[in-house]
């Protein structure tokens, strides 16, 4: 499972700010403090510490006192909460701050740029954004729990927002950087007005210093704005005059277009205009905008794998007419064509600072090079199901390898840059499945979020159906015994009878009732409940019953208790594999005792000199470091017809914390991939423990591997020469290579690999039921293969 944590981009239902009309001009504004500060003030915010070209290792708050007597900050504060954030996090003041003194709070360091701080009069580990925030002195240490009112609040000594904050005296400072810092003009003038008192500047720590006034604005063009490059050549500028027609409205800001584009493909020919409140022009508008250039970056100072969006805060919106609005700009065949194989190859690092801007190659530039720009899909194609956040992957027709039933195929050298995702910012997603197409051209406007370009339809697209249905395996034939992997997605008895019901379903109707059954993501019997018991009879007993009520036959199951909230997972619900095998066949499960949550199964020998399990079944290599905060595989040790087989069932470590494909850091930073590395030496490590015992022995490993079969992780766990094992995905056509779905890319990720003895008699078939599929019971495809294990001496 992949674990998908998010919240809406601020698109989404905000509280809103108070607006004042004017004819042809729009101006938006919050209510004033009750007075301004006449004693400590807040002088200059700064949230870029550490970061990429930062002047300064940490963020800061500086104050000021600008009566004519010393102030006690005893009980005093100040506090931070994100730009639409009403969670508010407290640095405490202590000591005296003398008339005319600059008081320096030291928050969060970043990743270690920048020069060091000035002593510091008090120290927090407030992480600041460096583009948008709240910022607000009090003169209490109680957390504020306001949202868009605490400018008023009766508490606040002094409050500055700053970019895209959703809260400020009258209107929002400007946006910042990571080499820029709110620093307010006049040091010793508070007239509650964030927008006109405070400037984009360098940092001055510990320094009152006075900025000269605002420079004349620059007039420019919406491609101006853009420029060829992931950030605008005028973040931070004022500029005005920027003309264009309104193409869609937001719930606090518009799209709008220049209809008189250049000549440059490179540069976007649409931007957002951030006005925090529902905007009042309308599609179809000709406006003319004046504001500070800014770059939004996603999730704020959390958002930092997010690219960023380029934007216009702080508008003045002059409606001079209307207009038609321009034609949509057709992504596909007949239209700008995306790269078909790279995302980006020539970044070192942040491609904000080390990439060279190449659309024509480079799927990441490309995207951006449209952004916020109003563009058609003429009958997109599905490549994945429609998910729980309402978004839904497609691509334009004509892409590259594409899976047997519609998908596009992730690979090593080829990770899809024409796939984009649809999502419900503005329209309504229908659910769709892989292979269907949406009729007609699909219209929206190009936007960022979550790590991915987002297509945001004005319209709920029609669904074409594809046909693709739910497929089901074949049975095995007498002489074969047929090895199941079916990741259950954290199973638990709260789940009810419909889930149940549909695992059972599946293992009967779809899988054919296989003899042994792996499973992955089996919960203990209260679920996330954290009861410190780890036990899973409920849950295995619940879903043995589910199966003969479907038809099915009588399955008995073996497993090992995990130790308590120590193998990863949600939080008290001890996931852990199981094994399942049928009762009624020839296939046997070997018992034998002194297993344990910590006890390693080992390799022992009969007098015949042929291998067994000391514990059967028994976790491999527990103590071992990799295991650490995963589950820990379990063997079994079975017969078939008398001749042994033995089967060991893992779940590794998830990618949860790998950069995102389309992120900011760029090539990707895979920074799970070393344990997984770790964690296939151990499970190699025991195969050949047997194999040593016995090079002929029938071993099967499976389960979901959660790594490509392009990986060194698989490369790790086939192994090389006469004992390397058989990766069975790597035996199928490429268009049949995927078990699992994410954000549109179809991909392993559950593997079954089988020792070589056993490829001359077996087959092999992800049953393609679920991760396709919008209504699912689990994200992941089972898989089953057929073996028939061979007596030694016919090998």
């Amino acid at each position: 499972m992949s674990a998908q944590i998010r919240s809406r981009r601020r698109l989404g239902a905000l509280v809103v700010t108070s607006s004042l009309a004017f004819t042809g001009v729009v101006a938006y504004v919050a209510a004033p403090a009750d007075a301004a500060s006449s004693t400590v003030v807040i002088t200059e915010v700064y949230g870029g510490g550490g970061n990429s070209g930062a002047p300064y290792t940490h963020d800061f708050i500086e104050l000021t006192n600008n009566s004519s007597s010393p102030v006690d900050l005893s009980g005093w504060s100040v506090q931070y909460a994100s730009a639409t954030g009403s969670t508010w996090a407290v640095t405490n003041l202590s000591g005296s701050l003398a008339p005319g003194a600059a008081y320096l709070v030291q928050e969060a360091a970043g990743a270690g740029n920048g020069q060091p701080m000035p002593a510091p009069d008090a120290t927090g580990t407030i992480s600041m954004s460096s583009a948008s925030g709240k910022v607000a002195l009090v003169n209490q240490q109680t957390a504020l729990t306001c949202g868009t009112t605490c400018a008023t609040n009766a508490a606040v000594v002094d409050y500055v927002g700053y970019g895209a904050a959703t809260d400020f005296e009258t209107a929002a400072a400007p946006g910042l950087s990571n080499t820029t810092s709110a620093t307010r003009k006049v040091p010793t003038v508070d007239a509650d007005n964030n927008s006109t008192e405070f400037a984009a500047v360098n940092p001055s720590p510990k320094t009152l210093t006075s900025t000269p006034p605002d420079p004349d604005p620059i007039d420019a063009k919406i491609h101006d704005i853009q420029g060829s490059a992931h950030l605008s050549p005028l973040n931070g500028k004022l500029v005005a005059n920027v003309t264009g027609v309104v193409t869609v409205k937001g719930a606090n800001g518009f799209w709008f277009q220049d209809p008189q584009p250049d000549a440059d493909p490179t540069t976007s020919e649409g931007l957002f205009v951030f006005t925090s409140s529902a905007p009042t022009v309308a599609v179809g508008d000709a406006v003319t905008v004046k504001g500070t250039v800014a770059e939004f970056r996603p999730g704020g100072s959390g958002g930092t794998d997010n690219l960023t969006t380029t934007e216009i805060t702080n508008p003045t919106i002059t409606v001079t007419g209307t207009a038609s609005v321009p034609a949509p700009t057709i992504v596909g065949p007949g239209g700008r064509v995306p790269p078909s194989t790279v995302i980006d190859d020539d970044s070192t690092g942040d491609v904000e600072t080390t990439s060279t801007f190449d659309p024509a190659n480079d799927g990441l530039d490309f995207w951006e090079s449209l952004e916020g720009m109003w563009l058609g899909i003429n009958q997109p194609e599905v490549t994945g199901p429609t998910s729980s956040f309402r978004e839904l992957s497609v691509v334009p027709a004509g892409s590259s390898v594409r899976t047997v039933r519609g998908g596009i195929l992730l690979q090593k050298a080829d990770s899809n840059p024409e796939r984009v995702l649809l999502d419900d910012v503005l329209a309504t997603i229908p659910d769709a499945k892989t292979g269907d197409t949406l009729a007609g051209v699909v219209t929206g406007v190009l936007d960022y979020a979550f790590g991915n370009f987002k297509f945001l339809p004005t319209q709920t697209p029609t669904v074409v159906d594809g046909g693709v249905k739910r497929e089901a395996t074949t049975r095995s034939s007498p002489l074969q015994v047929s090895v199941a992997t079916f990741n259950v997605e954290n199973l638990d008895p709260s789940d009810g009878d419909a889930k149940f019901d549909g695992l059972a379903q599946a293992v009967v109707k779809n899988l054919a009732s296989p003899d042994i059954l792996g499973l992955e993501e089996v919960q203990d019997n209260d679920g996330a409940t954290n009861s410190g018991n780890p036990q899973a009879d409920v849950t295995l007993n619940m879903l043995a019953a589910a199966i003969v009520k479907a038809g099915g036959p009588e399955y008995a199951w073996r497993q090992i208790d995990p130790v308590n909230n120590a193998e990863g997972g949600e939080p008290g619900g001890n996931i852990r594999v199981a094994f399942m095998y049928r009762t009624d066949k020839p296939v046997k499960f070997v018992d034998r005792p002194g297993g344990g949550s910590t006890v390693a199964t080992t390799i022992v020998t009969d007098r015949f000199g042929r291998p067994h399990l000391s514990s059967s079944p028994g976790r491999v290599d527990p103590a071992n470091p990799a295991w650490a905060a995963t589950r820990v595989p379990l063997a079994g040790e079975f017969t078939w017809h008398g001749q042994s087989l033995f089967v060991v069932v893992n779940h590794f470590s998830s990618k949860g914390g790998d950069d995102p494909l389309w992120g900011r850091t760029q090539p990707p930073v895979q920074v799970t991939a070393a344990k997984r590395h770790q964690q296939a030496q151990s499970v190699r490590g025991f195969v050949d423990q047997i194999l040593a015992k016995d090079k002929g022995a029938n071993v099967i490993v499976l389960g979901d591997i959660n790594d490509f079969d392009f990986s060194q992780t698989t490369d790790i766990l086939v192994g090389s020469g006469k004992t390397a094992l058989i990766d069975l995905p790597r035996t199928l056509p490429l268009p049949e290579r995927y078990s699992y779905v994410f954000e549109g890319n179809s991909q392993i990720l559950d593997q079954i690999l089988i020792s070589q003895n056993l490829k001359p008699a077996s087959s092999y078939d992800i049953v393609h039921m679920n991760a396709e599929f919008p209504d699912q019971i689990s994200d992941h495809d089972p898989q089953v293969a057929r073996v028939t294990p061979l007596p030694s001496w016919v090998r």
